[in-house]
């Protein structure tokens, strides 16, 4: 280990702390929490507000996705194929939306609505 370029850095006095054989090195990660400063420069006040809504419409996306997937599942489960039908074009057509809006990547949207179909075959059988 003392083949190491590493300073001795201690934040405490004593000996510095080694996990699997290297040394840890202190964090350069945010000083402010889980989130950094707040920008001065305003067009990058407003980038920080736009992100924060696509975040949000993106958590929508993927939330209703899921929620429409157990939608679905219980259908299936229960027999209804009416339901079954309704519900794996309404999943679909919101997948759909996800990935047209950037907010699924594509080959997950394709991997979902195959899950779904999967699903739904199985239920005719």
């Amino acid at each position: 280990m003392g083949d190491l370029n590493v300073p001795n850095v201690c934040h405490l006095g004593g000996p510095p702390p080694v996990s699997s054989g290297r040394w840890l090195l202190p964090s350069a990660g945010p000083l402010r929490g889980l989130f950094h400063a707040m920008p001065n420069i305003k067009q990058q006040k407003k980038r920080v507000r736009t992100a924060a809504q696509e975040r949000l419409e993106n958590l929508r996306y993927a939330s209703t996705v899921k929620t429409l997937t157990r939608r679905l599942r219980t259908a299936v489960a229960d027999g209804d194929r009416d339901r079954v039908a309704a519900d794996h074009r309404e999943l679909v057509r919101w997948i759909d939306k996800a990935a047209a809006n950037g907010a699924m990547h594509r080959n997950t949207a394709a991997r979902k609505k195959a899950q779904a179909a999967k699903l739904v075959s199985g239920s005719s059988s």
